[in-house]
């Protein structure tokens, strides 16, 4: 028996042991050591060639899987310094045998910036085990999730399960999704017509140990505020007592709006809690200490877990201009969702145990993309604990559910399927 299906036999036998061996993720991802080597930091420009690069391992990846592959040139991009920078591609692939139930899975290859000096334990950019556990930069966001549902697949059509993919995969998550929003307005009457699922790979659980789905992401909105003062620089020893100091003015219109405790003034604008998500957040399993172990955090604003004109007024003669160039929508989704009693059914083969179902602080634009765009349910499936440092130093891998989940949409497929011929005989 081959490895991969040495895994799902394992997992449907309800024994697996989530905690899986460097010598296993060897055995079952030979491109891992070679997908973290590269470089693929999608915010600095010198390193674009880098993305692009990674981008053509996991077209060849998908090839090598059987799936048909597409790079899809999404053209330039101007930086601030009006230098344009080409845009990398975007991957859509498919590999679908009953042409009745394709399930997008999407995925990022790109990472933000890291370097060993900060603070990482190892070289972020070599594959290093510690103590079972794998450390490198895109471990668990998001080369490392991205490689497993690939090996995922793979056993699916080992044992001849049929479950249709099709694929996105992105260099510029990172960076706000460039191009991603427009592509898929583009392909939504052709490549994403027969989609039924949008399965996405970013998120973390909430503890170390208990599998959880993120059913929200937070927006954002980003502003630059300028406070302007003459048409000259003043040196502060001989015309800082005369003039009012457009950082003195800064500094108490942002300190004005916000509160020391709170946050960013305005919080009583956001939507209240229902009783359906109150009764939702009742098993989670949330540890303060290891949370505090986890973030290397001292003390934390809340006790409990669910609490997780201002110029015109200081008389200066400085300008305000404030403008917002960049935000994002909020995303939530329906836990009541098909997709998502199957999901829930996956960790429970795995795990014993229904997880949890908690928001995100977060911003993910590309699951309300998806979500708007195909009209479709979208999921956060993530197989990283939350200690696995998403984005940050010492970053880790550590677990796979996917075989699990895809066996839970084969069934939900299957039944749909089924539904659908007895209503149309009948």
């Amino acid at each position: 028996m081959q490895n991969g299906q040495h895994l799902v036999y394992l997992l449907f036998h309800g024994i697996l042991d989530p905690w899986l061996t460097l010598q296993m993720l060897k055995c079952e991802y030979p491109p891992f050591l070679e997908w973290v080597a590269v470089e693929s930091d999608s915010i600095q420009p010198d390193l674009r060639k880098e993305v692009i690069r990674i981008m053509a391992l996991a077209a060849d990846r998908l090839v090598a899987l059987g799936a048909i592959v597409n790079l899809v040139n999404l053209g330039s991009h101007q930086l601030p310094d009006g230098q344009d920078l080409p845009l990398p591609p975007v991957i859509i692939g498919k590999l679908v045998v009953e042409p009745q139930n394709p399930t997008v899975t999407y995925g990022h290859v790109d990472v933000q910036p890291a370097k060993k000096e900060d603070d990482w334990k190892t070289d972020p950019y070599t594959l290093t085990e510690i103590n079972g556990n794998l450390y490198g930069h895109g471990a668990i966001d998001n080369k490392g999730p991205v490689l497993a549902w690939i090996n995922a697949v793979e056993t699916f059509k080992a044992l001849k399960l049929v479950v249709n993919f099709k694929f996105v995969i992105e260099g510029m998550e990172e960076a706000r999704s460039l191009g991603l929003g427009k592509l898929l307005q583009e392909e939504n009457q052709c490549f994403f017509s027969d989609v039924d699922y949008v399965v996405t790979l970013d998120s973390l659980w909430l503890s170390n140990k208990k599998p959880a789905f993120t059913y929200e992401s937070e927006g954002n909105a980003c502003f630059f505020v300028d406070v302007e003062c003459g048409s000259k620089y003043l040196h502060n020893g001989t015309s800082g007592g005369i003039s009012h100091e457009p950082l003195m003015d800064l500094i108490a219109l942002l300190g004005n709006n916000m509160h020391h405790c709170s946050g960013v003034t305005g919080e009583q604008r956001v939507a209240s809690l229902t009783e359906e998500e109150s009764k939702l957040y009742e098993p989670i399993q949330f540890n303060l200490e290891e949370h505090k172990s986890n973030s290397g955090m001292k003390k934390f604003l809340y006790e409990i877990l669910l609490h997780l004109c201002v110029f015109s007024k200081r008389s200066s003669p400085n300008k305000l201009k404030v403008s917002m160039p960049l935000g994002a929508k909020p995303w939530l989704a329906d836990v009541n969702d098909p997709l998502y009693k199957a999901a829930r059914r996956a960790i429970k083969t795995v795990f014993g145990e229904d997880p949890d179902f908690i928001w995100d602080g977060s911003t993910v634009p590309v699951a309300r993309m998806f979500q708007t765009t195909m009209q479709k349910s979208v999921i956060m499936f993530s197989i990283g604990a939350a200690d696995d440092g998403e984005c940050f130093q010492n970053e880790k891998i550590s677990t796979l559910l996917s075989a699990a989940f895809f066996l839970e949409i084969y069934k939900l497929h299957r039944h749909l399927h089924e539904k659908s011929n007895t209503e149309t005989n009948n």
